[in-house]
């Protein structure tokens, strides 16, 4: 058997999380939530940062922060998990979906600027499999229209866009600490404030529209309802994994290098025989091998490999069913004639399993088994 993804856990995340128990500080913001900021600015230089329950709870964080409405529309691409969507259709937000780029699956830079009315309030952008959006053209249209820009960057930390960590390429980044990602807290995101301006807002949104970590702080001897907000702070045992986790940085990132590159060297001859597409990387990024996709002929023989391979105790599994093209996105008026690429892509790509602690043996011979079926 080969799982889609197992996180990497080793004896120094079990000490931090015994810690962390024995320590009177099991709520949020204690010395492990510390301990992951200080690793995060010196590895990334991020200043602002404030962990969340999930990268989902950090894209609601930032609709809140930049106040969308109802009378509010926010351009969005359709080849995204939900939570992308949803964040902001919480705040009552309608999504223009805009398709995608046929090489790396991000939102199509080109295509933004049609999509833009006088109700149009933010572009959220998706780095898709660890590899960051074309920031520059994005931000740049952001600006010329007033227009906010939250990164999505749940796949994606480590990586970089011409020399510039992702999460850190516009006004807000969303990280997720999920267990299907490079680095794990079990459930956990962080909101990337690169705008100082915002943070002593958000850290009263995270508190459930309390001052209260002002008197974490010592800045007040008492705290009081300023804001909405909800309870996305997480518990300080999480963030004592996902200390442990950020310790062994290096470590991960470059196992998880070692199995993307397998994968991309050994799947060569079949996309010289026009069999698959291998996963592309633009020459201005440096990815942090988060997954590693192949684009099949059609979705037939897509299902037939998947089949395949399930056969022989290998997992692997579609990215995404379109949003704009699923269930919800019918009801909101959207159908799969919207975004073409997104649906032509979405019905193609294949995902490969791909985790830490994956022997490279594994990985050849699940190179072994698409080679011998397709």
């Amino acid at each position: 058997m080969i799982p889609f993804n197992k996180a990497s856990v080793s004896k120094l995340e079990e000490e931090y999380l015994i810690d962390a128990l024995q320590s009177s500080k099991l709520s949020g913001d204690g010395k492990y939530t510390l301990r992951v900021y200080e690793q995060l600015r010196q590895r990334f230089g991020i200043q602002n940062m404030l962990l969340t329950t999930s990268g989902t709870t950090a894209l609601e964080m930032a609709s809140i922060l930049i106040d969308l409405t109802s009378e509010d529309e926010v351009i969005v691409p359709s080849f995204t998990f939900s939570s992308t969507v949803n964040a902001f259709l919480l705040r009552g937000a309608k999504p223009v979906f805009c398709d995608i780029r046929p090489d790396t699956f991000n939102i199509d830079e080109t295509l933004i600027e049609r999509l833009i009315t006088d109700k149009t309030r933010a572009i959220y952008c998706v780095d898709y499999a660890g590899i960051p959006c074309e920031m520059d053209a994005i931000n740049e249209i952001a600006s010329k229209h007033g227009l906010f820009v939250i990164e999505d960057a749940a796949q994606s930390i480590g990586s970089t866009y011409k020399g510039r960590y992702a999460g850190a390429l516009s006004e807000f980044g969303c990280y997720s600490f999920h267990e299907t990602k490079n680095y794990v807290m079990g459930e956990g995101g962080g909101i990337v404030l690169n705008e100082p301006k915002y943070l002593e807002r958000a850290e009263i949104i995270r508190e459930k529209g309390t001052n209260r970590r002002q008197v974490l702080k010592g800045w007040t001897d008492k705290y009081t309802w300023h804001d909405i907000g909800s309870s996305f702070l997480p518990s300080d045992l999480l963030a004592a994994v996902l200390c442990a986790q950020l310790e062994r940085y290096d470590e991960i990132m470059d196992k998880r290098m070692r199995i993307w590159n397998t994968y991309h060297e050994q799947l060569k001859p079949l996309e010289r025989l026009g069999k698959l597409r291998r996963a592309i990387v633009p020459h201005e990024v440096q990815h942090n091998a988060h997954m590693y996709n192949i684009v099949l002929p059609d979705d037939t023989t897509r299902t037939r490999l998947v089949d395949k391979l399930k056969e022989q105790g290998i997992m692997a599994y579609i990215c995404y069913v379109p949003l704009h093209s699923a269930p919800m996105g019918k009801r909101l008026g959207w159908s799969a004639e919207d975004c073409p690429v997104t649906e032509d892509m979405g019905a193609r790509v294949l995902r490969l399993p791909l985790y830490a602690d994956m022997a490279q043996e594994q990985a050849e011979i699940v190179v072994k088994q698409i080679l011998k079926w397709l």
